[in-house]
């Protein structure tokens, strides 16, 4: 038999054929957006990972979710612009470079701001350069030609933009509030930077005694160490235990300061004693009351979480230690009188770790509301962004309507430095583009923007916004799709929304898709702490990408967590194995044909037309769920495809032809088997790009390469769908026949008499017509097809749809355990009955459901019957009833 020449080495190894593969996809220039005008845009900016070190599971699943959709639209046609970037990740990179300062036995101050920046900036080169290779390995369809890191000229010049523009509307202010403080990194932190904890602490019951004598009023506190700067006792306007109280003052104990007793209905009167300790500047809701009340605010803490001298005695000591040494001060002196066990939320640092400490502070904050209603509006549009799950739309617009002003200075030197100037002598705040002209009388805002700050300006800063008539910000803005986790709605996808619209009068994409989180085999999220982290270059280096990323995108839902499972990826290693083999069967049978000699049009067998329908049905339900985000359904829908379809049936059927002496069938066969497999490599190849691209490299095909070889169609002279149904019936005899012969272990390899009584004229004719793949896969020793045959006592009997079948195993059949067997299967038909006729008789579904739907369930109650029928006569037969 003649055979063609292939490349494709007897064994699958996804090392040999993803070595060079993208480089040579790059050097193609496959994936960089054209800027065809004959073509529509379709746009997705990467969500930027940081430059702090690897990509893990989650940057694989979210990048290749995106590859799949690119891969996809640049097939269907569309000019398509992937954007990469990174993000400069202000304290987490420069916490790492500081760490690796402190190795070396210094600090950034050693170097001063300048050269610390500098080695920052090394770092990101290198780190850069480390997600480069991995984003590599994965396969990812990038636009190098684009690519944007968030601290480089283009887009810190749309965050001076932004910032001074905020600011000249009133939006943008510089004011004393409390934040969030974390004394390790000594910066501000935003709310959302912020992670809350159950702690088990104390509560600690205080007496504060009158000025004038009369008695003392008890207050409670977690937090001892912030009495030294109470300014005022608080108790409630109507609380009749107090009223006389108000406008007392009373002495606070160890600094001896006489503060008042205010009224305030803040206060819970059912709260412990209903009388509350004030300290405006180390809590944010003493901080309002302080503010109606003209309070002073009094800072007792240094920015490292140390005391400062307004705490006294206490001066020099770290908070905690604090704490301890002002608990046992006030138990001496009888102020503190009950401490009792106390459960309550903390909030912790999410980069440091550290206890955050509620602080008063001058900082630059974004005024939220009115950019928070122009998004919560647009919602109520039909321009709204769409969120894919639906249910994240609510999650989005609650987190907008209890919004709160945004901190956006950070006390750090890597990052976008804040454009306001301050002037020496007059203290006069200069906010502009560039520095004021005579720079010698002015000092730069040492603070720097928080990252969130440039990150929210990422899809329209990248296309060269401020410059409206940027190229590419013309044509790939708005952007179509974002892909995110849902841990970043609040952080990330609301500050983009608001900042497009505040700045581009729209949308910045069109739909958001959101999935969930990776955790391990137990459900459990991965960390350090647990050991239980997973690198996906690791499983690419086992198993390769094309495994990774088809067990990514296929493994759960939109929306839901996913479960790492080495055992799945490896499935998905045995499912490419099987395309593998499969292709390289179908190649080397090919016989030399030519794309070109492709041709559908001679005489197909009833396999033939069959896998053709199938390869169209699943050409659309693939399309349409892809469509959808529908990334796991579209996985089932392909591997049902290829495994069974393709693989275990077509492939199998066609080596009749492929080996037998018709040269007609021979090049039909060739040609169906060479169209279905290159249609198959391109449905598969968003989600496995590198063995799809080997594999159609090899077959007959047109084009350089498969990244932009055409989206398959779906072509209606190609469905059969009586071809269709006939395949039906003869795979599931050859099903039936196979599991009677393993019940009854009795092998392939050994020939048994088959009966089969077709249900009428026209299933004789078809099993007639194709009984030679009846021959060929259930082996039959004496093959007897009839419309009535008198059934043997002693045989096997299966029942399919339009036939019954008879194995006369004389000798190896019990007739008790046969009727046993026919008594569970006829159970199994009246269930399946029942269901369908209670669907049926439920006149919602019959009104509602689409007609197609109602009918084929009413076909399936025709079939079910009649299976039900023909398996109760055979039971009553073999009973001699």
């Amino acid at each position: 038999m003649e055979t063609k020449e292939i490349s494709m080495p007897t064994k699958y190894d996804p090392k040999s054929i993803e070595k060079g593969r993208y480089e040579w996809w790059l050097n193609g220039k496959f994936f960089e957006a054209k800027d065809d005008p004959d073509k529509e845009p379709y746009t997705i900016v990467i969500p930027p990972p940081n430059v702090t070190g690897k990509l893990h599971l989650g940057h694989a699943w979210d990048t290749t979710l995106q590859d799949i959709i690119t891969r996809m639209k640049r097939m269907q046609g569309y000019d398509v612009l992937w954007l990469p970037g990174m993000d400069h990740a202000g304290i987490a990179t420069q916490a790492k470079v500081e760490e690796k300062l402190r190795n070396e036995g210094k600090s950034r101050y050693d170097l001063g701001r300048e050269k610390f920046v500098e080695e920052t900036w090394k770092w990101k080169e290198e780190y850069a350069d480390h997600i480069r290779k991995q984003w590599a390995k994965l396969g990812l369809g990038l636009d190098y030609s684009r690519e944007r890191f968030t601290l480089d000229e283009g887009l810190s010049k749309a965050v001076r933009e932004v910032f001074v523009s905020l600011y000249k509307k009133g939006l943008i202010y510089r004011g004393e509030y409390i934040i969030n403080w974390d004394p390790v990194t000594k910066t501000a932190l935003s709310d959302i930077e912020v992670i809350y904890k159950d702690v088990q602490g104390s509560l600690y019951h205080l007496k504060y005694p009158l000025a004038d004598g009369s008695g003392y009023i008890e207050v409670a506190t977690t937090r001892p160490e912030t009495m030294l700067g109470d300014t005022a006792v608080a108790v409630h306007p109507e609380d009749e235990r107090y009223k006389h109280l108000i406008g007392k003052t009373v002495i606070l104990p160890i600094v001896g300061r006489e503060i008042p007793i205010i009224a305030d209905e803040y206060v819970d009167m059912e709260f412990g004693s209903g009388a509350v300790k004030i300290t405006p500047a180390h809590d944010p809701n003493d901080f309002e009351i302080g503010n109606r009340h003209n309070l002073p605010r009094i800072l007792v803490m240094n920015e490292d979480g140390t005391m400062n001298d307004e705490a006294g005695p206490y001066k020099g000591l770290d908070r905690f230690e604090c704490r301890k040494q002002i608990v046992k001060d006030l138990q001496e002196q009888g102020v503190l009188f009950k401490i009792e066990e106390h459960l309550h939320s903390v909030g912790h640092s999410e980069r440091s770790g550290a206890v955050v400490e509620p602080y008063l502070s001058t900082q630059w904050f974004v005024k939220m509301k009115p950019l928070a209603e122009a998004a919560i509006e647009l919602q109520k549009t039909e321009n709204k962004v769409q969120f894919v799950p639906e249910r994240f739309e609510k999650t989005y617009l609650h987190w907008l309507e209890n919004i709160r002003d945004w901190c956006i200075s950070r006390q750090l030197w890597w990052g976008h430095r804040i454009p306001a100037w301050y002037h020496k002598e007059t203290g006069e705040v200069y906010v502009d583009h560039e520095p004021p002209k005579d720079i010698e009388n002015w000092q730069q805002d040492p603070d720097v923007l928080d990252t969130w700050f440039s990150s929210a300006l990422w899809p329209f800063s990248t296309m060269g916004w401020p410059d409206e008539s940027a190229d590419d910000y013309q044509r790939y803005y708005p952007t179509n799709c974002l892909v995110t986790g849902y841990d970043i709605i609040f952080f990330w996808v609301s500050r983009m929304i608001f900042q497009g619209i505040e700045f581009t009068g729209q949308r910045p994409f069109k739909d958001v898709l959101i999935h969930g989180l990776v955790r391990d085999a137990q459900g459990r999220k991965m960390s350090k702490s647990l050991g239980n982290g997973v690198d996906p270059m690791d499983v690419i280096d086992q198993y390769g990408a094309d495994s990774l990323r088809y067990f990514l995108a296929t493994g759960s839902s939109p929306g839901q967590d996913l479960r790492f499972s080495m055992e799945k990826v490896e499935a998905v290693w045995n499912f490419a194995n099987k395309i593998w083999n499969a292709s390289r069967f179908a190649l080397m049978n090919m016989g030399g044909l030519t794309y070109d000699e492709i041709d559908l049009t001679g005489k197909k067998s009833v396999a033939d037309e069959w896998i053709l329908t199938r390869l169209n049905e699943t050409i659309e339900t693939v399309t349409k769920l892809a469509e959808k985000y529908e990334f796991g359904e579209v996985g089932r829908a392909l591997y049902n495809f290829i495994w069974d379809d393709l693989c275990d049936w077509y492939i199998e059927m066609a080596k009749l032809p492929l080996y037998g002496d018709d040269e007609e069938a021979k090049k039909t066969t060739r040609s169906v088997l060479a169209f279905v497999l290159d249609h198959t490599m391109r449905l598969l190849h968003p989600f496995m790009p590198f063995i799809t691209e080997e594999i159609w490299q090899n077959l007959p095909h047109q084009g350089e390469s498969i990244t932009v070889a055409p989206w398959p169609k779906v072509d209606p002279s190609l469905t059969n769908v009586d071809a269709a149904n006939e395949m039906k019936l003869l795979v599931d005899i050859i099903r039936s026949v196979r599991n009677i012969r393993a019940e009854v272990n009795t092998p392939m390899s050994k020939p048994i008499q088959l009966m089969i009584k077709a249900k009428d004229e026209h299933v004789l004719r078809q099993l007639e017509k194709n009984k030679a793949y009846i021959e060929r896969f259930c082996n039959p020793s004496d093959l007897t097809i009839a419309t009535t045959l008198e059934a043997p006592d002693k045989a096997m009997t299966a029942v399919v749809s339009g036939a019954e079948l008879f194995l006369p195993l004389e000798g190896l059949i019990n007739i008790e355990e046969e009727i046993a067997r026919l008594e569970k299967e006829l159970e199994k038909w009246n269930k399946e009955v029942e269901r369908v006729q209670k669907k049926l008789a439920n006149e919602n579904f019959v009104k509602k459901a689409p007609e197609k739907i109602v009918a084929e369930e009413r076909a399936k109650e025709k079939d079910y019957l009649e299976k039900k029928a023909a398996v109760e006569a055979r039971i009553k037969e073999l009973k001699g009833e």
